[in-house]
Formats: structure tokens, sequence, C-alpha cells
């Protein structure tokens, strides 16, 4: 099958719906199935080989991060292109609602059209005043995918329609087997962070304020903070006499992510909200840490209600600091939660979730009566 897919964000900058489109691209293509990748990046940017760029993005404040997202005529006639030279079997489109690159193939584009919505949101003014010209893009789509149990409960109040729930995949083979970073754990004393250091919705302040709570108390303990973001400021909210306990590594490579999470005693997620799904959690109960999170409802059904990780009081450094406490202190907690985690990771392997999104394809397309195709001039482009 050949297979047209967009990312709305930049392939420049990590991120969890970047990285399902790379690895949900990459798993079709072990299977067989032709797959282009549209989305925004720079021009001279190191691309792997089935992605195009529509062009630089721009930064955009969007659902409480910044996205950086690519919107215009230059990346619309780019996104025509494709289209007319990719004969693609079906259009995947990730977060249609996103006003990028997304959005413009919808419009550019008519025959089967397959949607995913990762995002969990609330109703806003914005998404009211915006809802009509969006839906001249949403129409078109055939079949509707959500990652989670919030990303549908978004769709369905704010857009209308339903969706087929197929989670995040995470590639477990990545993440089963690495070595610890030079210098560091498990020594029963590292917690770790993954995630945008600037961007307070994932939570790095109440971590660093749990950290605060237990440092004077626990001489060996130490902090390994990875993602992209200012080091020196994070540094600042430290206590001094901590801060040479904190390792902060900035971005990280693949191999270096996974890495990090074999370097942790407790993988700490302490993202206070707009979480659909939590690709941070499963790629850490892939390498086997143990995790601790924010009882956020993304969180807590990614693991079990705390079967598979632990859980503490969303945006409670006090909680935080206890429950990072009681698992540094028991290490055979961490090794139940460990082995539950590494089972329970399982059904979001790729080679599980890609054949659910083929199944997908073959349902629309069943019904379709060709490939996908230019839309006519005179649509809203």
């Amino acid at each position: 099958m050949r297979v047209g897919m967009v990312c709305p964000y930049t392939w420049d900058v990590p991120g969890g719906v970047m990285a399902h489109v790379r690895d949900l691209a990459e798993a079709l293509i072990a299977d067989g199935h032709h797959v282009s990748v549209l989305a925004p990046a720079s021009d001279d940017a190191p691309l792997p080989y089935y992605v195009t760029s529509a062009g630089r993005a721009v930064p955009v404040p969007y659902n409480g991060s910044v996205a950086r997202l690519a919107f215009g005529f230059l990346s619309a006639n780019r996104v025509r292109k494709w289209l007319r030279e990719g004969r693609f079997d079906i259009l995947h489109v990730h977060e249609p609602s996103v006003p990028s690159v997304g959005l413009l193939a919808c419009w550019a584009a008519r025959g089967p059209i397959v949607a995913t919505f990762h995002a969990s949101y609330q109703r806003s003014r914005a998404v009211a005043v915006t809802a009509p010209v969006l839906h001249t893009a949403l129409e078109k789509i055939s079949g509707r995918i959500a990652v989670s149990d919030a990303a549908r409960k978004t769709l369905v109040e704010h857009m209308g329609g339903d969706a087929v729930l197929i989670p995040n995949g995470v590639t477990v083979s990545r993440y089963e087997q690495a070595e610890a970073l030079p210098g560091w754990g498990p020594d029963g004393g590292v917690i770790g962070f993954l995630g945008r250091m600037d961007e307070p919705r994932k939570g790095l302040p109440v971590l660093l304020e749990a950290f605060a709570l237990l440092g004077p108390e626990r001489p060996g303990l130490r902090l390994l903070v990875a993602g992209p973001g200012d080091a020196d400021e994070v540094l600042s909210k430290v206590p001094a006499a901590l801060r040479d306990r904190v390792g902060i590594l900035g971005m990280v490579s693949e191999d270096d992510k996974a890495r990090a999470y074999h370097s942790v005693d407790v993988f700490c997620a302490p993202n206070t909200h707009g979480e659909s799904f939590g690709i941070v959690l499963a790629e850490a109960m892939a390498a086997g840490a143990t995790v601790l999170a924010s009882d956020i409802p993304a969180f807590r059904k990614v693991l079990g209600e705390g079967q598979a990780g632990a859980l503490f009081t969303v945006g409670d450094a006090a909680s935080l600091a206890r429950e990072a406490a009681a698992l540094l202190d028991d290490a055979d907690r961490r090794a139940e939660l460990s082995h539950e985690a590494s089972a329970a990771v399982r059904q979001y392997d790729w080679s599980t979730v890609a054949r659910d999104v083929v199944r997908v394809y073959e349902t629309v397309t069943a019904t379709a009566s060709g490939g996908v195709e230019e839309e006519h001039r005179g649509a809203v482009l």
C-alpha cells in the first residue's frame, strides 16, 4: 500500500506526535508498505529518506505549549506537489485540526483520508471560532483514530463524530537493552526526568521542588534531566547546596535517551495537564524503569491505575517527594513495578499497533472508488 502521511509539527524538534509519525512510518515500511511523510522542516535539516519538507516551521502558542507549524502559500504549494507525485492509496493526516500542513493536506486532497487525533484539551474561544473553518477539512476524513480515551473525548465533544481507539506505539526493542550513562546509576539514589524543561505543563518545577525537599535528607540523591531548554534557568530553581547533584543532558539522541532511562532508579513524569497518552511513560516502561507519574487520567490509564508504576497527586511536590522516597527505599517494590511495566508495555509495541492502523486503512480503501487525488483549485486553497 502507498501511504502518504502528514506530520503537523516540525521534524527538527523532537516531540510526541513527531515520534509517533516516525515510528509508525518505519513500522509500516518494515512491513512492506511504501510510506512518504510530509512534515515542516528547515530545507537544510537532515531528514530520513522517507520525509519531504513542507517548509520551515514557525513557533505558535498551542494547547499550553509552543508548537512549530508550517502554514501559508509555500507550504500549500509543497503539499499539492507532494500529493500529485505521491500517487497514494491512502492519506493519513495527524492532528488535522492543527493549523499546519495536515489541515492544508485535507483541503488539498480528495479520496480515502484517515486522521489520527492525539491532543486532549478543554473547549476554548479559539476552538469555537475556528470550528466552521476546520469543518470544511474534517468532513473529508473517511476514518478517524484517537490515541487515547482523552483524545477521543476531545474529538467527540469539540468536533463531532467518533473514532476507533488505537494507542500510541513504542518500539520496545529500542529501549529494552542499553547501558547506563557514564557516572550515573541506577545506584539507589537517582531520579530522572525527560521532557521540555521550559514547558510548565511537563511539570519539571514540581519535580525540582520535590528534589529540594528530599535532597537535604538524602546526601546520595541525584537528579538527571534530559530535554530541550535552558539549563542555567533550571539550575537557578535548585537550592545552591544541591546544584552539583543535578545533571542536565539537554536534548539527547535516541540512543542516549534509551541510556538515560537505564541510568535512573525512578523515572518521574510530573506532567500537570494536556497529555492524552504519555509516550515517555511507554518508553520508560519498555526500558524496564520504575515509573513515578502524576495521577492525570492519561497516565493512570497507561500505568494500569498504579499496577505498572507509582502515582502521586498532580502538582503536589510533597506528594511526589513522599512517593519517590518510598520507592528509593524499597528495591523490591521497584523491581516489582519494573517487571509489571515491561509486561504491560507489550500491548503498545509498534508490531501490534501498526497492524491495527493498517486495518483502518483497509476498511477505508475498501469503500473508496480510487486513490488520493489533488482537489480542484476552487477549494479553500
